[in-house]
Formats: C-alpha cells, sequence, structure tokens
C-alpha cells in the first residue's frame, strides 16, 4: 500500500481502503497532495510554454525525470519506514 501512495491517482487505494493504519494514511494523503501539486504544474508549464516552445522543449524531460526520481525517493523512504518531507506540500497534507 505505501507503493501505491506514489502512483499518481492510485493512491486513491490505500487512502480509501486502509483508515486505520496512520502511516500508509499520511503517505497517501502526501501522494495525493504530490500529484494535485505536478498537475498545478504542469498546466502552469503548458501555459509558459506557449510563450517559450524553445525553452520548455529542452527543460520537459528534464523536469519529468526529476519528478520521476522524487517519486521514487518517496516510494523508497515509505518502504523503509521513513517520510520524506517537502517543504510546503509536506505542511499541506498535514491539514487532512
Amino acid at each position: 500500500m505505501l507503493v501505491l501512495s506514489y502512483l499518481g491517482p492510485f493512491a486513491l487505494i490505500p487512502f480509501l481502503m486502509e483508515k486505520d493504519d496512520s502511516e500508509v494514511q499520511w503517505h497517501s494523503k502526501h501522494g495525493l497532495v504530490l500529484l494535485a501539486a505536478e498537475i498545478v504544474f504542469w498546466l502552469v508549464l503548458s501555459i509558459v510554454g506557449s510563450f517559450l516552445a524553445f525553452l520548455t522543449c529542452i527543460l520537459y524531460p528534464f523536469i519529468a525525470l526529476g519528478l520521476m526520481a522524487l517519486h521514487v525517493i518517496c516510494i523508497v523512504k515509505a518502504v523503509k519506514g521513513e517520510r520524506l518531507l517537502i517543504p510546503g506540500l509536506s505542511e499541506f497534507a498535514d491539514k487532512f
């Protein structure tokens, strides 16, 4: 369930199924907030990219690779029983 927490919309599965496990709940909330932040980020990037298409084409693969690495780091830390605190996003996820 911890791995599913950081696989995009699949984070809803542990969020809805594991109501009694606080650790799984924390990671699934964190994964959902991370997904929402990524969607907002990509929307903003696509708007900016419409004006700066060349720059966006160069940056897109590096940004995607960085976000994928962030998800892998979150999954590895979750499996080890640790938490990765992302400033701003983690505090927002803790409010729910």
